[in-house]
């Protein structure tokens, strides 16, 4: 089931941005007011005072590009706010991940931020933290109930799926064979990725068929293995159709491979630097979907608001919003020279 959303204002994100202070997109610094404060209009009573807010930080381990800036951007915000940062070393074995959180709540932290190799294995930790008063920001992956967090934050996966398919629908004029490569599977951001897809391609009436799909689990590697059996497999692929920019290169090199880059064209999602410059060369890599890493820079924001019981000036209502979601802008040739800084 879909979770509700709760809107926020363009300039709620935008204030989001420059406290995450990436370093994709650096802003300009405020000196008449310490970091953290420009963002605050309003205060609860209580929360964190007087020293630095702890905030403990979990996320897998950076196997490709994306995780890797996730990780980098959490530092970069910490150390720009003055937040104590703990952070665990990253790991694609939920079990483990399981063990990390469990001892970064042990040291009691004043927010948990957690972005889940697999949501579902995560929940039952989270809830653990949430009921021993340990308020947990999730990022990207989600976990399985709400009661798991307090606040998430991530990408229009949906959207990603849906832009693609509207992308694809009207390069092939709703006429042609797709192949789809997918995340890891059973996690939120492959399943909504998938169903906005489906859904978007439905307009065409069966003219778009999804001849193969297959996770790639964000990987380079994988991406070039799946890819490689379907070529091999169907002759006749107009477009791919993939989850992410760092796994797309290695579809991509399986494409050049084979000598069929002159038959289909492939999206990507993510915004990486390498894609952006396929992107603009034009030919093969037709269309990325930004899902920008700096979510993770904001969470540690997110996660210093709350510990101080502070909202987001742009908001009457002195909390942070439960749900906050990103939009996945499409960058396509036209106009990814405004948007190549962002890449990661």
């Amino acid at each position: 089931m879909k979770l509700p959303r709760i809107l926020v204002l363009g300039v709620a994100l935008t204030t989001l941005a420059l406290t995450a202070c990436t370093e994709e997109a650096q802003q300009p610094e405020q000196p008449q007011e310490p970091a953290g404060q420009q963002n605050t209009q309003a205060q609860q009573p209580g929360g964190v005072s007087g020293r630095p807010v702890k905030v403990a930080f979990s996320a897998p381990g950076a196997d490709h590009g994306w995780l890797k800036a996730i990780t980098d951007n959490a530092r970069t915000a910490a150390d720009k706010l003055e937040v104590e940062l703990i952070l665990t070393e990253g790991t694609n074995d939920s079990a483990a991940q399981v063990s990390q959180v469990e001892s970064l709540i042990s040291q009691k932290p004043d927010v948990l931020v957690i972005l889940p190799h697999e949501g579902g294995p995560l929940t039952p930790v989270a809830q653990k933290a949430m009921q021993s008063g340990i308020p947990v920001v999730n990022v990207d992956r989600e976990f399985s109930t709400p009661a798991a967090y307090r606040t998430w934050i991530g990408g229009d996966n949906y959207g990603i799926g849906k832009s693609a398919a509207d992308l694809i629908a009207n390069e092939l004029n709703c006429q042609g064979n797709v192949v789809e490569i997918q995340g890891v599977a059973g996690i939120s951001v492959t399943e909504q990725r998938t169903k906005g897809f489906t859904d978007g391609i439905k307009r065409c009436n069966g003219g778009i068929k999804i001849v193969a799909s297959q996770p790639g689990d964000f990987l380079p590697d994988k991406g070039l293995q799946v890819m490689e059996t379907m070529l091999q497999g169907q002759k006749d692929i107009k477009a791919v159709y993939t989850h992410d920019d760092d796994m797309a290169m290695g579809a991509v090199q399986a494409i050049r491979a084979a000598n069929r880059e002159d038959e289909m064209f492939i999206t990507g999602a993510g915004g990486s630097k390498d894609a952006m410059n396929l992107i603009a060369e034009g030919g093969l890599y037709r269309a990325t979907f930004l899902y920008n890493p700096s979510m993770s820079g904001s969470a540690v924001s997110l996660a210093k608001l709350i510990a101080e019981r502070k909202g987001l000036s742009e908001l009457v209502e002195p909390e942070v919003p439960s749900y906050i979601e990103l939009p996945a802008t499409t960058v396509t040739k036209d106009n990814v020279a405004s948007v190549q800084q962002l890449g990661y």
